[in-house]
């Protein structure tokens, strides 16, 4: 019985040759891109880019802000402290220790929100080139003839005519015209 399964396995691959063929793999036809570029000098690409910039100087400006006005304060109430020689601080200088400590705790709150906020920004400008390219890569490689599409970073060498990259840069360009900066506020889960 096995013998006879066995003959009849190989009596259909003899007789099925075209079954095998039509599942082969087309010849691949590569087309390059590269990805750093494109995300670079399209033209929304560029003002996300200086809106990121900014956001990041206005954040870095707070931050020496915020550390300036608590090493001041805390130049000073060290000087208090250093003042009494081992005594034990009064009421009011406790209190403005409290309150140091409660203010800078609160500015490394309202810094650690602003850095997110910018980490989300950027994210959400991520999103939205990766959401465009998507399309565009497919249109691309239909019109210029490719099954293959592949980031120039990820070859050894390449041909200047299958660099796809001026095609892939002008359909993004007129498929994004500008790009939202700021990241939509995350929903927080509704309590049950």
């Amino acid at each position: 019985m096995k013998t006879l399964l066995v003959s009849a396995a190989f009596a259909a691959a003899i007789l099925a040759p075209s079954a095998a063929s039509a599942q082969a793999v087309p010849a691949a036809v590569v087309a390059v891109v590269d990805l750093d570029r494109v995300t670079s000098q399209c033209n929304a690409c560029k003002t996300a880019s200086a809106t990121l910039r900014s956001q990041a100087t206005s954040f870095q400006s707070r931050r020496d802000s915020l550390a300036s006005s608590l090493q001041t304060e805390q130049k000073s109430i060290q000087a208090a402290v250093d003042a009494l020689k081992g005594k034990d601080p009064d009421a009011a200088l406790q209190t403005r220790i409290k309150s140091f400590q409660a203010k800078a705790q609160q500015d490394e709150q309202e810094l650690a929100s602003q850095q997110q906020q910018i980490q989300a920004n950027q994210q959400y400008i991520q999103k939205q080139i990766a959401d465009k390219l998507g399309p565009i890569y497919q249109q691309v490689m239909t019109r210029r003839g490719a099954n293959l599409l592949v980031e120039v970073g990820a070859t050894l060498a390449t041909s200047q005519n299958v660099d796809v990259t001026n095609d892939v840069l002008a359909a993004l360009n007129a498929s994004l015209p500008s790009l939202a900066t700021t990241a939509p506020a995350q929903q927080k889960p509704q309590g049950r």
